[in-house]
This record gives C-alpha cells, structure tokens and sequence, in this order.
C-alpha cells in the first residue's frame, strides 16, 4: 500500500521527463533551458527537504498529514502549468513542484518504517523500488509515441492528489512507532554528530553522485551507441532506457532481502562495486554491438539502486529515534544537491573526453561509499543494524 501511494504521489515528479520534449517545442525553448525544467524540480526537493529538516516536520507531525500537504502542494503548482505559457513561470512551478514533494518522499519512509523492525530493509526496498518503475515510466510513454503534455499534467495531478488522500485516510502508523519528538532546530546540526548516522549517509551521497546522472543521460548515451550499430534510435532506445531504469525496481527488492539477510554495509558495498564498474566498462564498450551495451546497462540498473534502501535503513536504525525523520530528510536534502552537479557534469565531460569515458567520472561515487560501508561494519555501531548483521 504505501508503496503505491509513493508511487502515486511522487507522478508529478516523474511526468517532467515526458512533458519537457514537448514544452521545449510549445514555448520555444532550448534544449538547455528546456533541461532547466527538470533540474528546477531537483532543487526545489532539495530547499523542500532542508525546511523540513531544521522544522524538524516529519517528526513533530505525523507524516501521514506531512504527506497530504506535500501532494496537494504538489498538485497545484503541476496544474498551473497548464494556464501558463513561459518558461518565466514554468521554472518557479517546477521548483515548487520539487519542493512540496520533500513532504511526501521521505515521510513516507519513516511511515514504512513504523511498520517493521525484522525485515525493514526489504520493507523499504520495496518501496524504492515502486519508486524506481515510477521513474522508469516515461521512458516506456515516450517509446509508444508519447501523450499531449496537458493529459499528462492532468493525469499526474490526479494520481499525486490520490496519493496524498490515500496515505491520510487508509494508512496508519504502524506498530512500531518512533518516539514523538519537539522542535529543537539543533537536531539538524546534531544528525552527522552520530557516527553510525553520519557514515550511513557519506555511503547515501556516493550513491547519489551515480545515481540520477546515470537515470538522466542513459537514453542519450544508448541512442548515440545504438546509432553506430544501425539500430533505430527512437523507440527502441527509450524501450531499451525503461527496461535499464526499470530493473532497479527489482533491484531494491533483491538489495533489501539481501540486507536483512547478510547484512546492510556488505551488501550495499557489492552493490556499489558493481555499479561503480560499470560506470567504467560502459563507456569502454560505446562502439560495442548493442546487444552487449544494453546487457550492461541492465546489470548496471540492476545495481546503482539496489543499495539505496539500506541507507535509510540504516539510518533509521541508527540515529537519534526521536528525530528519525529528520536524520532521513537532511541526508536526501544532501544527496539530491548533488545530482544536479553530476547531472549538469555529464553532457561536458562528454563533450571532452567523448562518451567513453564520461560515466566514468560517476565512479569515484561509489567508491567513497564502499569505504563508509566498510569503515561502518567496523564499528561497534554495526551490531544495531540489521539485527546485528551489520
């Protein structure tokens, strides 16, 4: 349940990468303004999730009624795209759009965590993982020749407001709540103090650096591959993009499982040294026959989110339990700043060193997350996480 209702209440992110094509044609823009619409939302997640932070909102209201602001909020500023006609008002919206969905994605979490303390690493796998096929649904749109963006916004709206409705009124907390907690704007400063906490999301920020480039430049990078080898570029790259983004769906479901049962740093560490290979070998691979590039891409999707649910998880474990919530938002607040730096990045080092080696520069990402991974299982804090699996 309330991994559809992420699902559902996050659409009014995910329907940017459908409605920006068609935008750039309709206001006239370029395609570098026209990429402006979908960074906008990133930032505004990130000025989103830092307000909440230093409100300390996901742990002094229940998230239930955090979620129902954030998707009405959401709804709102993705509908009044349809009456306006510039990108002067269409960037604030998107940004707005971001903003108000800082109080649906990570309240969401916490909610998911109430409900298991055995188990919760596939729990929230789970959930990412719905979060991930909601991510890769655009490119599968856009592979059967696409909507009218104003259905789409419609569309969107109506989900994200569903969404919020749902998890207000057919979803509590569940039987394991986190201690209620009062304002105190000093747990803000006082979440990387914890060095479980801390470790946990060093870990989370290597992830984030490969995590949304890799989601964003895929399609252009099989495209351009894919060209060389004379297969059609159109359909079947944004086909072929759907499948690579969406195998990350059951990827969390496989991380989660593997978390709970082996232990969250060791598979988080695998998971990142996979991925981070293939940041490396794919680009080696550009001129390679299709077939192989995209096998890649799949294990490559598979892996660059199969790690991602056991950083919150191991942050719900580790930090201060009254302040859960703001543990989690402070760390996406972090980690979705830096996909914009590596999201603006790709298209340059591409430009300078070609596509052989511009996913390469993702790779360092993962690198520093396997050391915090491997520092974390080290410590005396790893017996708290996964039941003391570490």
């Amino acid at each position: 349940m309330l991994a559809t209702i992420l699902v559902l209440s996050m659409t009014t992110w995910f329907s940017a990468s459908t409605v920006v094509p068609q935008l750039q044609s309709e206001w006239n823009l370029s395609a570098h303004t026209g990429a402006w619409l979908t960074i906008a939302v990133q930032m505004g997640f990130v000025c989103g999730a830092l307000i909440s932070s230093f409100l300390n909102l996901s742990d002094i209201v229940s998230p239930r009624h955090v979620i129902l602001g954030g998707s009405i909020g959401a709804t709102l500023a993705n509908l009044l795209l349809i009456v306006v006609g510039s990108i002067a008002i269409g960037l604030p919206l998107r940004f707005l759009t971001g903003l108000f969905l800082a109080g649906v994605y990570p309240p969401a979490l916490k909610l998911m965590a109430t409900w298991f303390r055995e188990g919760r690493g596939t729990a929230l796998g789970v959930l990412l993982g719905g979060l991930t096929v909601g991510s890769a649904t655009p490119y599968l749109v856009r592979g059967l020749g696409g909507l009218d963006w104003h259905v789409v916004i419609y569309a969107t709206s109506v989900l994200t407001l569903a969404g919020g409705l749902i998890a207000e009124f057919g979803v509590s907390e569940g039987p394991f709540p986190f201690p209620r907690a009062e304002f105190d704007l000093r747990q803000v400063g006082l979440v990387f103090t914890n060095r479980g906490a801390r470790l946990a999301s060093l870990g989370y920020f290597g992830h984030m650096w490969e995590l949304y480039a890799m989601w964003a430049w895929f399609l252009v990078f099989f495209s351009e591959s894919s060209a060389y080898q004379g297969t059609s570029g159109g359909p079947f790259s944004a086909y072929a993009t759907f499948a690579v983004i969406g195998i990350g769906g059951l990827g969390c479901w496989v991380g989660g499982i593997l978390g709970d049962s082996c232990g969250r740093t060791r598979t988080a560490a695998s998971m990142m040294a996979v991925s981070g290979s293939c940041c490396v070998l794919i680009g080696l691979l550009f001129r390679a026959p299709t077939w192989l590039v995209l096998c890649i891409g799949l294990v490559w999707g598979f892996t660059v989110i199969a790690d991602s649910a056991q950083f919150s998880t191991i942050t719900t474990e580790l930090a201060d339990q009254a302040y859960v919530g703001t543990a989690l938002t402070l760390q996406l607040a972090i980690g979705f700043s830096l996909t914009i730096g590596s999201i603006w990045l790709i298209p340059i080092l591409q430009e300078t060193f070609g596509w052989e080696w511009a996913f390469a520069f993702l790779a360092p990402g993962p690198a520093i997350g396997i050391v915090a991974m491997l520092r974390l299982k080290l410590l005396p804090e790893a017996s708290r996480i996964a039941g003391g699996r570490g």
